[in-house]
């Protein structure tokens, strides 16, 4: 087990699933921890196991040279950190962030900590609970690098990957955004497949095998993308866009036929088609991004 001085203290604010599983990876590396939820009696299995209880977010903060926040959204975290006497007990402090929310309310985060004197760090947590304090945990962090340079030890009792996106405050917001669209937008795709399947009489064991197939051909689609999308080739040899549109349309009509909400399909769809009339029907699917995104087209 790693040891840490006595300024290695950290103070865990929030805690839900992920604040609770934050607060017990850092007992579980012999940290000293100090925790404090808004709801009363969430922490009492973290004391049994040799955390502090702080009364107050104020007194919860002014016990760590490091606060690590974890709650639903910025707007929870701004009515535990930003009152007078939180900010004034954070002062000459860090805090590290790892709220989910957008990149700008991430720098709008910055910008008042830095007018109260307060060090911050911003981060994204990218993998479940029961990844947290194991080799599976993985965690972007951005802000100025000294001062992630100053908590590492600390953060990286976390377990897993810790990687540092940089500067721009708003980096791992960033990445965070653009992943869990990739995640809930195939999760979505997911449901409504298992719908169709459903409605077909396939079971979602049945399925379950040719599912992880699919999804498997997708990290080598990935690799093949990024020259794709970074030197705006595009090239559809291998599957043109008018080929996927057409493949699109039948999975339309098949589930409409069962009175299957189809709308996430039809959004696709329609971008493929708003592509093939601008003329990209030779090219790959990708170049939908120059419809999603008509303002960088040509940058």
């Amino acid at each position: 087990m790693p040891s840490y001085n006595q300024q290695s203290a950290v103070t865990v604010l929030g805690l839900g699933p992920m604040g609770r599983a934050l607060a017990g990876a850092f007992l579980d590396a012999g940290l000293r921890v100090t925790v404090w939820n808004r709801t009363p009696g969430r922490d009492k299995e973290l004391v049994a196991r040799g955390a502090v209880s702080a009364l107050t977010a104020a007194e919860a903060v002014a016990a760590s040279p490091l606060s690590v926040l974890c709650v639903v959204n910025y707007d929870a975290a701004d009515t535990i950190v930003r009152p007078d006497a939180v900010a004034a007990a954070l002062k000459g402090r860090t805090l590290v962030n790892l709220t989910a929310d957008t990149p700008g309310r991430a720098r709008d985060t910055a910008a008042w900590a830095a007018e109260h004197g307060i060090g911050y760090l911003d981060g994204a947590i990218m993998t479940p609970t029961p990844t947290i304090g194991t080799p599976h945990a993985v965690f972007l962090h951005s802000g100025p690098e000294d001062l992630y340079r100053e908590h590492s030890a600390v953060l990286d009792a976390l377990g897993g990957t810790h990687t540092h996106l940089g500067p721009d405050i708003g980096r791992a917001a960033s990445y965070d955004i653009a992943l869990l669209d990739l995640f809930w937008t195939s999760m979505a795709g997911y449901a409504h497949a298992l719908a169709v399947a459903r409605a077909e009489g396939i079971t979602a064991g049945e399925l379950a095998p040719f599912a992880k197939g699919i999804a498997a051909i997708l990290p080598a689609i990935i690799d093949e993308s990024v020259a794709d999308v970074d030197q705006r080739i595009f090239s559809g040899d291998g599957n043109p866009l008018s080929s996927a549109v057409s493949s699109m349309s039948h999975i339309v009509d098949a589930a409409e036929e069962h009175g299957i909400d189809s709308g996430v399909m039809r959004a696709a769809e329609g971008l493929g088609r708003r592509a093939m009339g601008r003329g990209f029907g030779a090219s790959s699917f990708l170049r939908i991004i120059d419809i999603l995104d008509p303002a960088r087209a040509d940058s």
